[in-house]
């Protein structure tokens, strides 16, 4: 299904609006300031259970409309986009019924609870034929972008290993309150799902299919403080200090083998002091390597294996100037870019793929995908044994 590109707009219907809503409403308001989207871009409603606060949200962020029931937003006739960015036992009834009712999605990752409800959204995104994209930012910082084009383009030769770490601290505290993202009814499951499907979606991004893996996760901490409100990576307590159970993962720590022959190692915790947002990648090959991290975003190392003897080494490649990808788009070299940029590069990519009747990338393939590895790290972790990703 495309959108009549006569009318010259998309409207927007976003659910959820804090953490992530934030993030990609400063994404649609900075979309077509910087860019030239094929359609203008219009933030129509936006939606939230408590309607005192989804009221301030859509004051205070510039929404034509607020909305309390995701139900009635996704048959709203003047809505063609739904934005998922609500916690992830929404995630799939929204998406499903919003595919039933003709509109485009785009929702947050991880894409699903379970790989089995992963594939019931993809199956209804195919069969209602709506432009499908899942929220792996990670993918569109330039510096990534650069690393994925040394390595298609055989600048790493032959790929050996990929080394990802996913590393926070703000659960270090026992007395840090307990939040949704710390119960699996709601989450899935903690680090594992919530960083560590980052790191995954840039190794298949990176280096390809998984074939198997095993591995192990840890709960350091079995209960904490009820929350009272929460905000992103923040929460109080309740007055009373009622205690509830932590049913989440806090560490979990995976090897893998690639189609390809490649080695992999995943670590995602938040339990590493001093680690605040430390996400990393490195790719070895045949012929070179690339290092990544994130909180020097703008930044990658490279080294190639074929520099003469005695000037060999890595080299730190500054991922600003205008020949790197998104980047002639914002401002002139050496003037850094930062998280909230990937939010606008992906729901960029996202709006053109609707007005161009192309292909979403990442879509809810990529978002199965990963839920197959999710599930086969923590089946591993339970059997305590190798587990072949063709058998999830």
């Amino acid at each position: 299904m495309g959108v009549n590109i006569q009318e010259h707009s998309l409207n927007f219907g976003l659910v959820g609006y804090k953490f992530m809503g934030k993030a990609h409403r400063n994404a649609l308001q900075r979309v077509g300031m910087f860019f030239e989207p094929s359609a203008k871009v219009n933030m129509t409603a936006i939606c939230g259970r408590d309607p005192e606060g989804v009221k301030k949200a859509a004051e205070k962020f510039g929404w034509e409309r607020y909305e309390t029931s995701w139900e009635s937003l996704v048959k709203m006739d003047d809505i063609h986009i739904i934005d998922i960015t609500t916690p992830n036992n929404t995630h799939k009834e929204i998406a499903v019924a919003a595919a039933q009712n003709g509109k485009h999605v785009f929702c947050e990752k991880p894409l699903a609870m379970t790989v089995t409800d992963a594939r019931e959204m993809l199956n209804a995104a195919e069969k209602y034929h709506i432009k499908h994209q899942i929220g792996f930012n990670y993918r569109f910082a330039p510096a990534v972008q650069l690393a994925k084009q040394l390595i298609d383009t055989g600048k790493l030769g032959k790929i050996h290993h990929f080394r990802g770490t996913y590393l926070q601290d703000w659960l270090l505290d026992p007395d840090f309150p307990a939040t949704w993202r710390t119960d699996k009814n709601v989450a899935g499951s903690g680090a594992h799902g919530d960083l560590g499907a980052h790191i995954i979606d840039l190794a298949r991004f990176l280096v390809g299919e998984f074939k198997s893996v095993v591995g192990i996760n840890k709960t350091f901490v079995k209960e904490r403080p009820e929350a009272k409100d929460m905000m992103g990576l923040s929460a109080t307590k309740t007055v009373q200090n009622k205690k509830v159970p932590v049913t989440v993962d806090d560490a979990s720590l995976f090897l893998c083998e690639f189609k390809n022959g490649a080695l992999g190692t995943f670590e995602a915790t938040r339990f590493a002091a001093g680690r605040k947002n430390a996400m990393t990648f490195e790719v070895n090959g045949s012929e070179g390597s690339v290092c990544f991290e994130f909180e020097r975003m703008n930044e990658l190392q490279y080294y190639n294996a074929k520099d003469p003897a005695g000037l060999q080494g890595f080299r730190l490649i500054q991922a600003t100037e205008g020949i790197h990808p998104y980047v002639e788009k914002w401002w002139p070299v050496g003037h850094v870019l930062g998280y909230e940029h990937t939010f606008v590069h992906e729901l960029y990519e996202f709006i053109e793929c609707i007005c161009k009747d192309k292909p979403c990338t990442p879509s809810f393939y990529d978002g199965v995908e990963c839920c197959r590895i999710l599930d086969a790290v923590e089946l591993s972790a339970t059997e305590r044994s190798w587990v072949d990703i063709d058998k999830i």
